[in-house]
């Protein structure tokens, strides 16, 4: 009667393996594509340049704004609000023998001899091409190090099948995030990567508990199939992903919408992370396990004779 009762409490998640994988696999090619056509669109963290932050009286119009910055001379211009209409950030690829102070006073020069009333400079940044470059590489490599490492710690506390299933899902979220900011060419800069190393920790986590609950219900259900298994343990750890998940998408969207534009990128890429990662924790990381032939006997521990035990039953 127990068992019965335990059985219509299970949610059937490995059910819907099949159907989600294909759903990844899409969402994979779709990232892989957009990634390739538009690449990232990277802040001037990575390509270097000069950023100049400036205030107008009044809202202002882009158009106008571009024109006036190409008439005088400065035409590759990346022109775009932040934040309010009424601020607007400049930004320009590095121009050789030229400081960025002094680009920043020649861009609030010709603005404000343009028609668009009081203009104020609020903040001027300029990062030199060969840090942004170096900026990008060391990213990339953390990224990389980072899942290596995940790879031998999950292989060392579990058993490789899901330990594969573990980095292979970190992966996926990964790329999925990049995806997204490549797809709407959301700007990538140095807090966007702290975010996707963040992702990294907190689907990690979310994996780890999953896989201690399904370790430790190998052990206990003998009769069951790695599917019965996998389903149980999910269900057991359901209410904790669901509060853990939604109160971070609570705190994450209460920064997206009050922290300002500074942070829009950070709180995009944890948000996009938050909800990958909890959906990769169940459909790819454990669906792997068991599609790499995860099973009880690969959870219990191999019993180690001591030497001249033998001896020792026989006294």
């Amino acid at each position: 009667m127990l068992e019965l009762f335990k059985a219509k409490q299970t949610v059937r998640f490995m059910q819907y393996s099949k159907p989600a994988k294909w759903f990844s696999i899409l969402l994979i090619v779709g990232s892989l594509v957009t990634l390739s056509i538009n690449w990232l669109n990277w802040g001037l963290d990575f390509t270097g340049g000069t950023l100049i932050e400036v205030g107008f009286e009044q809202p202002a119009n882009l158009t106008e704004v571009r024109a006036t910055l190409a008439a005088a001379d400065f035409p590759d211009a990346i022109v775009q609000h932040f934040g309010s209409s009424h601020e607007v950030m400049v930004r320009l690829a590095p121009r050789e023998g030229i400081k960025g102070e002094v680009i920043g006073n020649q861009v609030l020069n010709a603005l404000q001899s343009g028609s668009f009333g009081q203009v104020e400079m609020r903040r001027i940044e300029f990062v030199g091409p060969n840090v942004g470059e170096e900026l990008a590489e060391d990213g990339g490599l953390a990224i990389i190090l980072a899942l290596v490492c995940i790879l031998f710690y999950v292989s060392a506390r579990f058993e490789w099948r899901l330990a594969l299933g573990s980095v292979l899902a970190l992966a996926h979220d990964i790329i999925l995030t990049l995806g997204v900011f490549s797809f709407f060419q959301i700007e990538f800069d140095l807090t966007v990567l702290a975010a996707l190393l963040a992702v990294v920790g907190y689907s990690l986590n979310d994996t780890i508990v999953v896989f201690d609950r399904i370790r430790e219900n190998f052990r206990l259900l003998t009769t069951a199939s790695p599917e019965d298994v996998v389903d149980q343990s999910l269900t057991q750890t359901l209410s904790r992903t669901l509060i853990t998940s939604g109160t971070t998408i609570f705190v994450l969207a209460s920064l997206y919408i009050v922290g300002g534009a500074l942070i829009h990128g950070f709180a995009t890429a944890l948000l996009i992370g938050v909800v990958v990662g909890t959906y990769s924790s169940i459909y790819v990381a454990s669906a792997l396990a068991i599609k790499l032939g995860i099973s009880r006997e690969h959870m219990i521990p191999e019993v180690v004779e001591k030497e001249g035990a033998d001896q020792e039953a026989l006294l």
